[in-house]
Order: structure tokens, then sequence, then C-alpha cells
């Protein structure tokens, strides 16, 4: 059983799908108290404008630092901790507020932003570059308090210039559009193949057969996109979910590894220490 918090609407209100807060805010409602390690089922943007502190996204420490934004997306598990009063702009979004504002799935889904697991680092920004994502949060901000027709409309928009915008400083190439949006495309459908069958499926040739590619092109294209090879992306997938439930239940190794599509609880200890430099069993004492 799951014994981390999840929280599965952006506010107490379920007819309320967006919410911005400034970070200083919230560092006075917490008193300068962390909140434990959790999970959200929506969106969240962090636009770090001055901070010193941590991150910790699916259990990689990043560093909460000016100038930078982090993208976490539904069901990855956070905790930030600061040193002191940070500054910048909190901004949550679920799949509803996308749908009621006729902003496609697909849009999100091919950002190069959110990332369902492995590493999730922040985007870092040039002075310019916060500049204009802060002149758009604040927008956003001013909207989110009033009472204007179409509200809901116009903070989506500038909802989508924050994301276009972030989305652009990422550096990605492939040989030309027409590539980008095939390879786009079948990177998605691995993503979320991958998140279905991960527990049954460790080798990416099953998934090239799924997608009618051969293994090498699968490979080559989730490499060029995501940096990672397609057997590397399966196997974060699978540490990510190990370290999940060792650091949040009380099942046993052996119940773990058969979970996680292990035939023996060894081949799930070997595994797990290749891939993370610990054993099971370390890891979940160092909680």
């Amino acid at each position: 059983m799951d014994t981390y918090k999840t929280y599965k609407q952006v506010v107490s209100d379920p007819d309320v799908h967006f919410r911005i807060s400034r970070m200083e805010d919230l560092w006075d409602e917490r008193n300068g108290k962390p909140d434990v390690p959790h999970r959200h089922d929506y969106y969240t943007l962090l636009l770090v404008q001055k901070a010193n502190g941590k991150h910790f996204i699916d259990f990689n420490e990043y560093k909460l630092a000016p100038q930078q934004i982090f993208f976490v997306s539904p069901g990855q598990i956070h905790q930030v901790v600061e040193q002191e009063k940070s500054k910048g702009y909190v901004i949550v979004f679920s799949h509803h507020f996308l749908a009621e504002n006729n902003i496609a799935c697909n849009f999100i889904n091919n950002l190069h932003l959110f990332n369902d697991y492995s590493n999730a680092p922040p985007l870092p920004l040039n002075d310019q570059e916060l500049q204009k994502l802060s002149l758009f949060a604040e927008e956003i901000l001013s909207l989110y308090h009033s009472n204007i027709q179409f509200k809901e409309q116009a903070i989506g928009s500038y909802l989508q210039l924050i994301l276009i915008h972030s989305n652009n400083l990422c550096t990605l190439s492939l040989d030309n559009t027409q590539n980008f949006e095939a390879g786009n495309t079948l990177l998605r459908n691995f993503k979320e193949l991958v998140n279905q069958h991960f527990k049954t499926l460790h080798g990416s040739t099953p998934y090239a057969e799924q997608l009618n590619v051969t293994p090498d092109h699968l490979n080559r294209v989730v490499k060029s996109l995501s940096g990672k090879t397609a057997k590397d992306f399966i196997q974060s997938r699978i540490v990510i979910e190990a370290k999940r439930m060792l650091y949040f239940t009380e099942l046993s190794l052996k119940e773990i590894a058969y979970q996680l599509g292990f035939s023996e609880p060894a081949n799930f200890s070997a595994f797990f220490k290749k891939s993370t430099g610990k054993s099971p069993s370390v890891f979940r004492e160092q909680r």
C-alpha cells in the first residue's frame, strides 16, 4: 500500500483545475517547513527567481537555485526543501484544465519538458529568459485573481506561451520537421507502452514489435530525442518504481521483485544494484 501523500486536486474545490501561487506566500503558509515527499495527479511548474535549497524529484536531487524552471509530471514524487524564503511562481494545472480550454493533450506530450520518470533537471534561464517568463507568470497571477470574462481561456493562452518558450530553449534536433514529428509520435507511443507494460516487458524488442518498427529504429529515435537508449528508458522506469516501492511501502524484497516481473528475487537485487550502485536492502535502510 502506498504511504506517500497524493494530491488529487489542485485546490479543495473539485471544479477548479488551475492554480498559481507565489513561492514566498507558500513559504509563509508553511512557516518555512518543507512538505513531506508527495505526488500530484496534475502538472506542476516551478519558476524560480531566487532560491537556496534542494528539489528532490523521484529520488534525484537537484539544486534549488535562482533563474531556473522545473517541470513535474503527474505521478512523480517530489519535495522542495528551502534554506530560506524563495521567490518565484508555482503553477499547477490538470488534464481537465487542458480539455476545458481546448488545449490538446498532444500539445503537452509533444513538449520535451515533462518526464514521467528518470531525470527531470531544471531548465536554466538567463536574465532575459527569466524576465520574459516572469512577465507571463505575473499576467497569469493577475488574471487568476480577476473576474474578467474568458479568464480561463486567457490563462490558458499565457500558460501555452510559457510552455512553448521553455520548449524552444531546449536543444533538440532531428534531420527535418517531418522526421521530428514522426520521431516525436513514436517516442510518445513508446513511453505510453512502457508505462503500461514495464512490469512484464523488460526488453525493447517487444515494444518495437507493438509499434511496428525495428528495434534498431526504435532505439535510434528514442536515443535522439531522450538521450537514452530504449533499453535504458525501460530500465529507468523499472528502477523508479522499485525505489518508490522500497521507500514508501512495507512490501518484502521478494514481493517487490515478483511485482516488477523478475522471476527470482536475486535477479531483481542484482539489477537494482547494477542500476543504482546499492542493494535494495541498503536503499531501504537509508530511508
